[in-house]
C-alpha cells in the first residue's frame, strides 16, 4: 500500500514534534541523573548509618578494655607497694625485736653493777690493793661486756638537766652552776641501742635567792 504523501502540515506538525521530543529528552535525562545521586547519597548514608553503631561499640569496647587495662596496672602497682611496705614493716620489727631482746636481761644486770660500784666506792684506804683492783677489774668486764651488747652508760654530771634521760631527785641551790644543772649523779642512767633502759637519778641545781 503507497504511503500517502505527506502535506506542507504535515511537515511542520513533524518537525514541531522533533522539536519537542528533543526538549523533553535532556530534561528527562537530567531528572534520572539527579535521581541516581540521590539514591547513591541515599545509599551511602545507610551505609554509613549502618556501619556507625558498629564503630561506637568497638570504640567502647576499646575504652572498656583500655580502662580495665589501667585499673589492673593500678591494682598491681598497689598491690607490690602494700607488699614493700609490709616488707618493710617486718624487717624493722625483727630488727627491733633483735636490737631490744636483751632489754629486760640488761635491766637484771643492772643491780649487780651499781652493786659492784658501791662497793668499789665503800672501800676505804685500809682496803688491800688486791681487793680494789679485784672489784674494779669485775666490774669493768661487767661494763666491757654490756657495752658489746649496745648497753650506753648515762654519767650526766655537770650537765644540763634532760628529762628524757635524768630523774631529778631533788633541786640543791647553787651560785656556782647554772640553773638546771646535775650536781649530783646518784644513780647512773642506762641506754640499750639508744633506748633509754633507766634514767639517771641526779641532784639539780637551782638558782640562789
Amino acid at each position: 500500500m503507497a504511503k500517502d504523501p505527506q502535506t506542507p502540515l504535515d511537515d511542520e506538525l513533524s518537525r514541531q514534534q522533533e522539536e519537542a521530543d528533543a526538549q523533553v529528552e535532556p530534561e528527562s535525562v537530567e531528572g534520572e541523573l539527579e535521581d541516581a545521586i540521590e539514591n547513591a547519597e541515599q545509599t551511602q548514608e545507610e551505609g554509613e548509618s549502618t556501619d556507625n553503631p558498629e564503630a561506637e561499640v568497638l570504640a567502647a569496647k576499646v575504652e572498656e578494655l583500655e580502662q580495665s587495662l589501667a585499673d589492673a596496672k593500678d591494682q598491681s602497682l598497689r598491690a607490690a607497694a602494700e607488699a614493700q611496705n609490709v616488707r618493710r614493716r617486718a624487717e624493722q620489727e625483727a630488727e627491733k625485736a633483735r636490737k631490744f631482746a636483751l632489754e629486760k636481761f640488761v635491766k637484771e644486770l643492772l643491780p649487780v653493777v651499781d652493786s659492784l660500784e658501791k662497793a668499789l666506792d665503800a672501800m676505804q684506804e685500809g682496803a688491800s690493793e688486791t681487793h680494789r683492783e679485784g672489784v674494779s677489774m669485775t666490774l669493768k668486764l661487767q661494763l666491757d661486756v654490756l657495752g658489746k651488747f649496745g648497753v650506753e652508760v648515762v654519767d650526766p654530771t655537770g650537765e644540763p638537766f634532760d628529762p628524757q634521760y635524768h630523774e631529778a631527785v631533788t633541786m640543791v641551790p647553787n651560785a656556782e652552776l647554772e640553773p638546771n644543772s646535775v650536781m649530783e649523779v646518784i644513780q647512773k642512767g642506762y641506754l640499750l641501742n639508744g633506748r633509754l633502759v633507766r634514767p639517771a637519778m641526779v641532784v639539780v641545781s637551782q638558782a640562789s635567792e
